[in-house]
């Protein structure tokens, strides 16, 4: 994934989280995502695609997190997981995609609609031949992490050649 995209995601959840929550993030050290769990327990998951790329954006909460960002959205926290945090995070992870997307204007992206998993071991797909970054934030509330896999056709279409090249010389 090219590193200038991830500064989009960055941006797009700390100015989220501030002016929609009234809620300080802070990014951690972002780094490369080893395997398919995602971070925390709570995930708000989209798809981006288009003629010139593809890709996963997650937003991965704690219970805690969660919660409290579903009672800054509605006025009233809940005691628990249930519907309004689902639609509350899903809703944070559309904003946050489409706020990136409006700075990638160049890839053309479409943007799914979000779905929330909810579970401490669940497992996320990304795109095959996409790296995985995970931006991680402090946060008041407790742990955010912003996940993005995105991978340009053209990017494909190069490794193929590369590839080709390859078997070229070695025959």
């Amino acid at each position: 994934m090219n590193p200038e995209y991830i500064d989009h995601f960055l941006t797009a959840a700390v100015s989220t989280f501030e002016a929609m929550l009234n809620c300080k993030l802070t990014p951690r050290e972002t780094f490369t995502k080893v395997g398919l769990k995602p971070q925390y327990e709570v995930s708000g998951v989209i798809g981006l695609s288009s003629k010139k790329a593809r890709g996963t954006v997650v937003l991965s909460l704690s219970q805690e997190a969660a919660l409290s960002a579903t009672g800054a959205m509605l006025g009233e926290q809940p005691a628990q997981i249930n519907g309004d945090v689902t639609d509350a995070v899903g809703e944070l992870t559309n904003i946050i995609a489409g706020a990136a997307k409006a700075k990638l204007e160049h890839l053309a992206l479409d943007v799914s609609l979000p779905m929330t998993v909810i579970g401490k071991n669940h497992v996320l797909g990304f795109p095959q031949d996409a790296i995985s970054v995970c931006i991680p934030y402090a946060c008041d509330w407790g742990d955010v992490a912003v996940e993005v896999a995105l991978v340009e056709k053209a990017d494909l279409a190069a490794a193929a050649a590369a590839i080709c090249q390859e078997i070229e010389e070695i025959l």
